[in-house]
């Protein structure tokens, strides 16, 4: 069998990113077969692996799946909440022996576009900002914008947590004192959308994510449904960031396929 670094399998696994995984090696909270790890160790599926004392399931030649998810606003991004509000897991479809992660999170208030899959790996890349991968955010600007306020916001605003920009800006319809404008973004920073253009005195009062890397938000997945995506957006997506897709990826079952054609036609149907 195979063995590989221990945080490589682990961040696979979902456990955490490599830099997370190492620090608990070194507070000596993970255990390789009864042993306590050290930096430096490998492991391979067959191996029992804790953390915490809690057993770590390990899969090889994992297949790697992916969920679009529309956020409804009202729902918060963990897997439970002290205040016992809503979060985007509970709608998720139930995942035998692994579970699912998501990739980044939206505020309370932010709808749309929300990803999840069951391989640590691609989550941490995807998230990570060496990857560059562009969000395309739909905002609804309250205030009056001019055209050196959009220069600025492609140039470069200093925030509390460093630069941050645009990567592009399309305008859209002015109702009022509200305009919608379309923003992109390379990175998943705490509200980074809404603090870039409150930096020019505006408020955003609606912001919905419409785009992650290759992957759009079908029309047809309302708020609170889910989708799984199939074998090219999969692809493209792991291609985003440069993964070797999984054999197990590489040809999608009869019965796959034909789960989600029925799922699409419910989707679309409002069933």
């Amino acid at each position: 069998m195979v063995s590989e670094k221990l945080q490589k399998i682990l961040a696979r696994a979902g456990c955490g990113s490599r830099r997370e995984i190492e620090r608990w090696i070194r507070e000596e909270r993970i255990t390789v077969n009864g042993k306590t790890a050290v930096i430096g160790d490998r492991a391979s599926v067959e191996d029992a692996i804790r953390v915490d004392s809690k057993n770590i399931y390990m899969s090889e030649n994992q297949r790697v799946r992916v969920l679009v998810y529309n956020k409804p606003e009202g729902e918060v991004c963990t897997k439970s909440d002290p205040e016992k509000r809503k979060t985007v897991f509970d709608s998720l479809p139930v995942i035998k022996g692994e579970r699912w992660i998501a990739v980044g999170r939206l505020d309370i208030s932010t709808t749309g576009l929300l990803l999840f899959t069951n391989n640590g790996d691609l989550a941490n890349k995807l998230m990570h900002p060496s990857s560059k991968v562009d969000r395309e955010y739909l905002a609804r600007v309250h205030g009056a914008v001019d055209e050196e306020m959009l220069q600025r916001l492609r140039e470069g605003i200093l925030l509390d947590d460093g630069i941050a920009k645009f990567s592009d800006i399309v305008i859209g319809e002015r109702i009022g004192t509200n305009g919608w404008y379309t923003v992109a973004l390379t990175e998943g920073r705490n509200r980074e959308v809404r603090r870039l253009w409150e930096s020019q005195g505006l408020q955003v009062n609606r912001l919905k994510r419409v785009r992650f890397g290759p992957i759009f938000l079908p029309s047809y997945v309302r708020k609170g449904q889910w989708i799984e995506l199939d074998e090219t957006p999969l692809n493209d997506l792991l291609a985003t960031v440069r993964m070797i897709i999984p054999r197990k990826n590489k040809s999608m079952s009869l019965e796959d396929k034909k789960k989600r054609e029925r799922q699409i036609k419910r989707l679309r149907s409002g069933g």
